[in-house]
């Protein structure tokens, strides 16, 4: 095995500011883990949201490390093209010496990053990243969020059987979890019968593009259903809107997608025309299991009554529990080997459910939930499951689709 300090010899690493988060003052053991994440940009809110869940979970759980302290040193990642990225795990692992890499929002980042966590033999714990396949880029990642076909694919089934669309179109952000998002929808709808008419890619994850368009070929198509996936943001605030003003609703055309579309911190803005608005996904904040209760009690009580988590802050929340019980399987003393050991058919109560990392995909296994959007009494959208299907792991695998078949 060759030294951390001797890989990618000449390269020029990328040197940010860290924060340092040690808990508790009495450990025997240090634990470093690099956390990459968007911190500055259009996504910064992304990263916020992993980052808060993270130290929300130390610092109400600090007797979960077993008397270790952890010492978080954080990178921005910026953007989702995953240069940037690459280049601060490359300085993670070589200059800071981490034992556990954690975070990535974006996909292209997660990738990018993955050859390199296998060779410097350090585990990556996925907080976000969905596309189905990214565990198989590297022996020691483990993902604790989700992938498209957590939602995608249990939705096609319940779009044909219990929405009755018979026909569907498909709009997508054209990058690697938004193709894999459309091939999950598709896989599931077909598969119980339903006809896909249209596909359309549009745009990529970085600007907000004009939707207009897109919608107005999805309008004239005349499907029962649209299925749509965008980056969770303003991207989503932009699909609400421009269904709304097209009058796509009146055409008999039902929008559909998995919670990134509905995601909590911009669910207020959407209004009355998100109402009744048909989602699939693992996480709401208006949950009512008494882990995410006391979840987003603590959220408020540290962040601002006003402030909410989202399904990204739960992935933080769990990839730190998750950090937390391999810390403590191997006494402080962390490898990857070890790590990866721990973290196979790991089990724990997280806000959105009991949730499970598959011992032979490395990937998270949850309930995936039909959610609603509703008008509450106090005038307040929230979120009503109608639907859960238990358990799922990762249909694309499970089905041995295209690259999660390799």
């Amino acid at each position: 095995m060759f030294l951390k300090a001797q890989l990618f010899a000449g390269l020029m690493a990328v040197t940010l500011p860290f924060v340092a988060a040690p808990v508790p003052a009495q450990a025997s053991n240090e634990v470093k883990i690099g956390v990459v994440l968007t911190y500055s940009g259009g996504a910064a809110q992304f990263g916020e949201q992993i980052d808060r869940g993270m130290a929300l979970y130390m610092e109400t759980n600090p007797e979960a490390f077993g008397g270790h302290s952890v010492t978080l040193i954080k990178r921005d990642s910026k953007r989702p093209g995953g240069d940037i990225a690459k280049n601060a795990v490359q300085e993670l692992i070589t200059e800071e010496d981490v034992d556990i890499l954690a975070g990535f929002v974006f996909s292209p980042n997660a990738m990018a990053s993955a050859p390199l966590a296998t060779q410097g033999e350090v585990p990556m714990i996925i907080m976000n990243a969905g596309t189905a396949w990214i565990p198989s880029l590297s022996p020691y990642i483990a993902r604790v969020s989700f992938t498209m076909w957590h939602a995608g694919y249990p939705l096609g089934q319940y779009a044909a059987n219990t929405l009755g669309c018979q026909t569907a179109a498909v709009g997508y952000t054209d990058y690697p979890p938004g193709k894999d998002s459309r091939n999950a929808f598709q896989t599931g709808f077909e598969s119980a019968g339903g006809s896909l008419i249209d596909d359309i890619p549009m745009g990529g994850p970085r600007e907000v593009p004009d939707f207009t368009p897109f919608f107005q070929r999805v309008k004239d198509a005349a499907p029962d259903c649209f299925y749509v996936f965008v980056p969770a943001g303003n991207h989503a605030t932009a699909v609400i809107k421009t269904f709304a003003s097209l009058g796509m609703a009146d055409a008999g055309i039902r929008l559909i997608g998995p919670g990134d579309i509905t995601q909590d911190t911009k669910l207020q803005d959407m209004g009355d025309d998100a109402v009744g608005l048909i989602t699939m996904h693992h996480y709401a904040a208006d949950y009512q299991n008494p882990e995410n209760q006391a979840f987003v009690a603590a959220w408020k009580a540290a962040y601002g009554e006003d402030s909410t988590p989202d399904f990204m802050a739960v992935g933080g929340w769990d990839g730190m529990a998750a950090i937390a019980s391999a810390i403590v399987a191997q006494d402080g003393d962390v490898t990857a080997e070890g790590t990866m050991a721990a973290l196979r058919g790991w089990e724990f109560d997280s806000p959105r459910g009991h949730i499970m990392i598959d011992p032979e995909t490395r990937d998270i296994v949850m309930d995936s939930n039909v959610h609603e959007v509703v008008r509450r009494d106090d005038g307040r959208l929230g979120i009503d499951v109608l639907a859960t299907v238990p358990q799922v792991a990762d249909p694309c695998k499970a089905l041995a689709i295209g690259r999660c078949g390799e």
